[in-house]
């Protein structure tokens, strides 16, 4: 069987590309150029860089098969940076893995796989796809180590990619990938694997911001009841849960409760202002094409690190969903994704939209 894939230069899908080329497969690697690698251009950050691209190329001649580097220079512009420029200068704070990997790379090589004349195209995800024998329909599960788990990043999936998806390594925790990457004599078997968005390395959200011309125009921060204690430098610089950088005074710890980029007014409270008991989700995804009934019970994920919490589907209206949590939860920011689960199963995901 002919397969894609998607290689990073990372040990999860060098291992991925190495197990299913030892399975028998013919494997076919292609790695993402994400910007202008040349010399004395801006580099953004430390994932898909130019040693990255070597380090793939590398791995893809030590087991044997072809590589190929795809420029997805365009695409990554405006499908990635673009939604995430605007969606901080609107006072929300994207998540921008989502859409690179769902949007990006599995929209884009599902349809290259057809073009090389492969089957399926392989990540390596910490996920698992398999089909239900009742409905016929695909699932997307939880990558079976909980600490590494990458399914929440997958939730806009649909059937027809899930059909043409695998994640060789979701069967595996990363002790087992570094070692089968040690077995395998993987030249990146220990190498460090990156934690921040990869076009801001330094963590500078702010600054990669005003680089991209999303300066606001300084305004008022207010309290909970509405008086001004303070002024900002843009909204940009802030996201909902916010503690530090606020540039306050106070008694007790504030927090960032809300951003409204139109009237330019960033709000803070007490820790307990920023709980919330129901969200609304808008361009929600269901994986399996057709949603829950209102009423039905799941759990709910409102960030990549966030323990999921028990919740109820109270309605829904088209490709919007509002959820009611059986206990309050902290900082349910605009912009980030709300993702439910059933066990193990991603039922789906949609974008926060607002606060109740």
């Amino acid at each position: 069987m002919r397969i894609v894939v998607a290689m990073s230069g990372g040990v999860d899908s060098s291992v991925a590309a190495a197990l299913l080329a030892r399975q028998g497969h013919d494997v076919i690697g292609l790695s993402m150029q994400l910007y202008d690698q040349r010399e004395g251009q801006p580099r953004f950050g430390t994932c898909c860089t130019i040693d990255d691209l070597h380090d793939a190329r590398r791995v893809a001649a030590h087991i044997g098969i072809p590589h190929y580097i795809v420029n997805f220079e365009r695409q990554f512009s405006e499908t990635v940076i673009s939604n995430f420029v605007e969606e901080y200068a609107a006072g929300r704070t994207p998540i921008p893995c989502v859409h690179c990997n769902g949007d990006l790379k599995f929209a884009t090589l599902v349809a290259r796989a057809e073009g090389l004349g492969a089957d399926f195209v392989a990540t390596g995800h910490y996920a698992r796809v398999e089909r239900d024998g009742a409905t016929g329909r695909y699932l997307l599960k939880r990558g079976v180590d909980a600490a590494k788990d990458q399914s929440y990043f997958l939730f806009t999936l649909d059937q027809a990619q899930l059909a043409h998806a695998m994640f060789p390594v979701g069967t595996l925790d990363k002790a087992a990938v570094r070692r089968h990457a040690r077995e395998l004599g993987l030249q990146v078997a220990e190498k460090h694997e990156s934690q921040e968005i990869c076009f801001v390395p330094d963590g500078d959200h702010a600054a990669f911001l005003e680089r991209q011309g999303a300066a606001a125009a300084a305004g008022a921060i207010r309290d909970i009841d509405g008086r001004v204690i303070g002024r900002h430098d843009g909204v940009h610089r802030f996201t909902v849960g916010q503690r530090k950088g606020l540039g306050l005074s106070s008694p007790i710890p504030l927090y960032v409760v809300g951003i409204d980029a139109v009237a330019n007014t960033v709000t803070v409270g007490p820790r307990a202002a920023l709980e919330q008991s129901e969200l609304t989700a808008s361009g929600v995804n269901w994986i399996a094409g057709v949603a829950p009934a209102p009423g039905a019970r799941l759990t709910a994920r409102i960030r990549h690190r966030h323990r999921e919490a028990p919740a109820t589907m109270t309605g829904i209206e088209g490709d919007t969903v509002h959820v009611r949590f059986d206990e309050p939860q902290s900082a349910v920011a605009p912009g980030q994704a709300a993702v439910f689960y059933d066990g193990d199963v991603v039922l789906g995901g949609g974008w926060i939209a607002k606060e109740i």
